[in-house]
Formats: C-alpha cells, sequence, structure tokens
C-alpha cells in the first residue's frame, strides 16, 4: 500500500534500471528491478500514479462530449440518419454496457466503459444507436453494427472483460 492504494510490485534481476507500470483492475502494477530500494519505489509509485490519473481523466467523456461523439458515429456510419434525443453515462448498469429507448430516442452506457478504450466504447454507442433503427438484435440489426469496422474486436474486448469480472465474481 502507498498512500492507502494498493500496488502489486513485480521485481525482477533482469531489469537493471527500467521501471514500467500499468493498471489491474484500479490496482497499480509496477515492474521494478530487484534491488531498487523501498523510497525510490513509492517515488515512481505516486509519480506513475499521477500520470495514469491525468491519463484516465483525458479519456473520460462527460455526458454532453458522449452526445457529440454518438452524433459523428451516426454521421459516419449511418448517414447521419440516427438522432439520439439524449446520451449520458449510467451508474446503475452493472450487467449490461448500454440500453436504448428507442420509443424515447434515448441511449445509456455504463458508467464501467469509462475505462475503456474510446474504440470500444464507441461500439457500444454504435450497438445503441443501431438500436433506434432497428429494434431486435436479428441480421438487420447485425449489419447496422458491422458498419463499425471495430465491432467484432469490441464485442471479444468486452466479452473477456465480462468473463473476468465472473471469474472475480463481480458480476
Amino acid at each position: 500500500m502507498i498512500d492507502g492504494r494498493e500496488v502489486i510490485v513485480i521485481r525482477s534481476a533482469k531489469r537493471k534500471r527500467t521501471i514500467s507500470a500499468d493498471l489491474v483492475g484500479g490496482t497499480l502494477r509496477l515492474r521494478v528491478p530487484l534491488r531498487m530500494g523501498k523510497g525510490h519505489l513509492e517515488e515512481h509509485a505516486r509519480a506513475f500514479q499521477q500520470k495514469l490519473r491525468k491519463k484516465a481523466a483525458g479519456r473520460e467523456r462527460s455526458d454532453e462530449a458522449l452526445m457529440q461523439r454518438a452524433l459523428e458515429l451516426s454521421k459516419k456510419h449511418f448517414d447521419d440518419a440516427v438522432r439520439p434525443v439524449s446520451v449520458r453515462w449510467s451508474d446503475r448498469q452493472n450487467t449490461r454496457w448500454g440500453s436504448t429507448t428507442s420509443s424515447q430516442g434515448t441511449i445509456r452506457l455504463s458508467s464501467r466503459l469509462k475505462e475503456m478504450p474510446g474504440w470500444v466504447q464507441d461500439g457500444v454507442l454504435v450497438h445503441e444507436l443501431a438500436h433506434l433503427i432497428e429494434p431486435g438484435h436479428g441480421p438487420a440489426f447485425r449489419r447496422l453494427v458491422e458498419r463499425y469496422p471495430h465491432t467484432k474486436e469490441s464485442d471479444a474486448f468486452l466479452e473477456g472483460v465480462s468473463f473476468a469480472q465472473r471469474q472475480m465474481g463481480q458480476v
């Protein structure tokens, strides 16, 4: 624990000077040289935590930005034929990545997507936009969704996340 946050430290005899970090389920994972002292370790952990927080904050979209992105995707993939009334983040969506109320033209995306790459968020947005045209999941719907070139990758990414969460008992 560093500053009240869990940090996983992986020491390696092969590393002499380099340090790398990533986030795993919200936990900072540091790869450091075997002989790095505690003081240097804490210093690097704080620096990486700050850097990753800034990076995540820059990635995060507001509801307004999410609506703007939905309109951009509609223009690009649906010839501007889809105009949702609202698009917003939802903290209440814990089992679905997104939902659409086609009769009202509203789209909600799970706030869990905020931590994921933009192309995955876009995949869910395109899926929900397609529901404004085609409510079911039949062949016509699939053709609409496949207009987004990263649909298969986005679906695979989300299936992997869902699988991992089920294994950890989070969903």
